[in-house]
């Protein structure tokens, strides 16, 4: 995985945006584009009012000054080959399909501003069918031109959508490489309650897989709980098949609960790893129990915290979609991240917590 941006705003320079492949295969092969946030332009006046690290010019995307700093992020290119042919573009073309939590402009921006330049084959838009229908309405031909269809045949179109179910199913979406969605909550609007996804993401081969959490809150002030049922999904997995979680902690530690809008905070994010941790002692405890008499499920509330010692370890959570305010000195993630593994020591679950740092080539 490449970190093309890890923020959740409102720096629109590192918005949510990864690149994906399987390890084994070649970055020219094909990309997975796993949320699709940051913006390609910076302005100068932009980079003149904040002092921007993206001193170099304007015009320079996030990508561009990922691959300058590190010029052999997507592995090293060819000796012969001329430096300045390989670009954002050719990594942009590359791409084989994106896959989309929800359609948030954070979220989507870059794929929306894009969308009439990418290069390469056609590429398909992943998503529920909530987020193709909300994306619809940005490729509405008001918002932003008609770009994209539903329709496979017509090659009038370079962006197809394609939607994914939460029926429990893993989808093929490149070789190798299979998605189970399942519905989290992402707070209400005058609707009624906002649902986003999170994905897991199989390497078939192999059976390895990670979570990918969108925007999403906590269950104890969702109307709609879904996050135990992703746990629940988890934890019979963890850590031999699935051993890394990306998850959001969008805000510091502190804010009411009345203004997180459907995001987590880090009291909130410890105690839904706790939950995890409580669901991963149940299902190895009835794995253990394979062939005795069944009981019935143990209540959260009834295991004492000594149970969960230990519980996650060899699993690694990465927060990201921080919001950085410009309030502190140091990378808000670092400090969201600092507050939640203050709040992870008395626990003792054994998880690994780690940021998502813009620019990170991360080996899950």
């Amino acid at each position: 995985m490449v970190v093309v941006g890890s923020g959740g705003g409102p720096d629109e320079t590192n918005l949510s945006g990864y690149l994906i492949k399987p390890y084994e295969a070649a970055w020219d092969d094909g990309i997975i584009a796993l949320e699709a946030g940051t913006l390609p332009p910076i302005s100068r006046t932009y980079q003149l009012l904040t002092r921007s690290r993206y001193t170099e010019g304007s015009g320079y995307g996030a990508l561009r000054h990922i691959m300058k700093c590190n010029p052999n992020i997507f592995g090293e290119r060819p000796p012969e080959e001329d430096p300045a042919s390989f670009t954002p573009l050719t990594v942009y073309s590359n791409v084989k399909c994106f896959l989309l939590t929800h359609a948030h402009l954070d979220h989507i921006g870059s794929l929306v501003m894009a969308a009439g330049t990418l290069g390469g084959s056609r590429k398909r838009i992943y998503g529920s069918p909530q987020t193709l229908r909300d994306l619809e309405t940005v490729f509405s031909g008001r918002v932003w031109p008609k770009l994209a269809t539903y329709d496979e045949d017509n090659p009038s179109f370079r962006l197809v959508y394609h939607a994914l179910h939460a029926d429990g199913k893993y989808s093929v979406i490149f070789p190798n490489i299979s998605v189970r969605v399942m519905t989290i909550s992402h707070g209400n609007n005058d609707s009624g309650p906002y649902d986003g996804s999170c994905f897991f993401v199989r390497h078939d081969p192999t059976r390895h897989e990670f979570i990918f959490f969108g925007d999403v809150e906590p269950d104890s002030v969702a109307v709609q709980p879904n996050n135990i049922t992703v746990w629940r999904a988890a934890a019979p997995k963890i850590p031999h098949d699935l051993s890394t979680i990306f998850i959001e902690c969008s805000y510091q530690a502190g804010r009411p609960d009345d203004v997180l809008w459907g995001h987590l905070s880090p009291d909130h994010l410890v105690q839904e790893l706790i939950t995890l941790a409580t669901e991963v002692v149940i299902a190895r405890n009835s794995k253990s129990r394979t062939g005795l008499r069944p009981r019935k499920r143990q209540r959260k509330n009834s295991m004492p915290p000594e149970a969960l010692y230990g519980a996650l370890e060899g699993l690694k959570v990465y927060i990201m979609h921080c919001k950085d305010m410009f309030l502190t000195e140091r990378p808000i993630n670092h400090v969201i991240g600092d507050q939640c593994r203050e709040r992870l020591v008395p626990h003792k679950l054994g998880v690994e917590l780690l940021t998502a740092d813009q620019g990170m080539n991360i080996v899950i």
